[in-house]
């Protein structure tokens, strides 16, 4: 039984994009959602990111968050653009220490096929931080798809995303888009992927395929039944 669920965002809104329905169907059956966002944007990139629009898009997650029903939000301030070049282990390591922090039984992290290279790093530091050794608590990991990075990976076996669990979220598809809405610094208009018309189309391509309304893919890394 899913208690305990620890989403790993790369940057802010990629946890909305990928989980915003699970997060608000898990909160809603009483199971506790914690999220991690990595990246600082201002801290790696000033010259692209301004602190006050960092801070900005950091207080727009946390309305969010708090609107989907999440625990807590960590941020964790690694430099964003800056993942690949710092040493793994630091993330690694800050991903485990809450993973025993919160007693984490179930993963959700971003692809390692996306297009943006932190995305990679954080999918590779939590897997090292899960290892089903040293009584590690997690038994359930999954990978999520953000639109806009995953679908713009390279045609290739190791960078695509193959879905193998789809969780229905027909009655929590609202909550999404609302939820997403809080980002106005990232909202866009569509056909933008970006864009709630997107979100809401890609929910339901994605319910169709398996008999749903709505519903999000993910990847199934690994589950550990006793």
């Amino acid at each position: 039984m899913i208690k305990s669920i620890l989403i790993i965002a790369p940057h802010p809104d990629d946890e909305v994009l990928g989980c915003g329905g699970v997060i608000s169907k898990l909160s809603t059956a009483g199971c506790k959602v914690f999220v991690a966002v990595v990246t600082h944007g201002h801290l790696g990139a000033p010259e692209l990111f301004k602190k006050e629009g960092t801070e900005r898009v950091r207080k727009e997650a946390k309305e969010a968050h708090a609107y989907l029903g999440v625990q807590e939000t960590i941020f964790l301030d690694f430099p964003v653009l800056h993942l690949q070049v710092n040493p793994s282990y630091k993330l690694s390591g800050k991903i485990a220490e809450l993973i025993k922090k919160y007693s984490i039984d179930t993963l959700y992290i971003p692809h390692r096929g996306d297009i943006h290279n932190d995305h990679a790093a954080c999918f590779t530091a939590a897997l090292v931080a899960a290892r089903p050794i040293n009584n590690c608590p997690v038994k359930r990991i999954y990978v999520y798809e953000t639109l806009s990075e995953t679908e713009w990976a390279a045609p290739f076996g190791n960078d695509t995303f193959i879905p193998t669990v789809f969780e229905d979220i027909s009655d929590f598809i609202e909550h999404k888009l609302r939820s997403f809405s809080f980002f106005t610094t990232q909202l866009k208009d569509y056909p933008h992927p970006r864009s709630l018309d997107a979100i809401k189309n890609l929910s339901m391509y994605r319910g169709a395929t398996v008999g749903y309304r709505h519903a999000e893919a993910f990847m199934l890394v690994r589950e550990i039944k006793a």
